[in-house]
């Protein structure tokens, strides 16, 4: 069983560092984990169980479906710019919406010069 502990970090951009810098550990320690036959899939869940901690439950919001039509050719660019940024394109889509929104919202709220 490896000694290996996280530190504690002050924010999370010294979080994001310490990852970064020490990539290659992190590789080492799962590597040798896997040799020892420590990995196992599950997530928070699991972690919390394995600790007795009841898991707080998130309270679902079921997200309402809404279909559009939309032109082949914008479908057609929503999925390579999606693609350049490693993202499905129905996500795209939703961020896309979404940031035009705010924006909107913001134009609203300042007042006219």
């Amino acid at each position: 069983m490896s000694e290996f502990k996280l530190p504690k970090w002050a924010n999370e951009d010294e979080e994001a560092k310490w990852w970064y810098e020490n990539q290659e550990l992190i590789a080492d320690e799962f590597e040798k984990a896997a040799k020892e036959g420590r990995l196992r899939t599950g997530g928070i869940r699991r972690l919390f169980a394995e600790k007795g901690i009841p898991f707080p439950e998130p309270k679902a919001t079921p997200t309402p479906t809404t279909t559009i039509r939309l032109d082949t050719d914008d479908i057609a660019k929503a999925r390579e710019q999606a693609a350049k940024r490693g993202l499905r394109y129905q996500t795209y889509l939703k961020m896309i919406i979404h940031e035009a929104l705010v924006k909107a919202e913001e134009a609203e709220r300042k007042p006219a010069a």
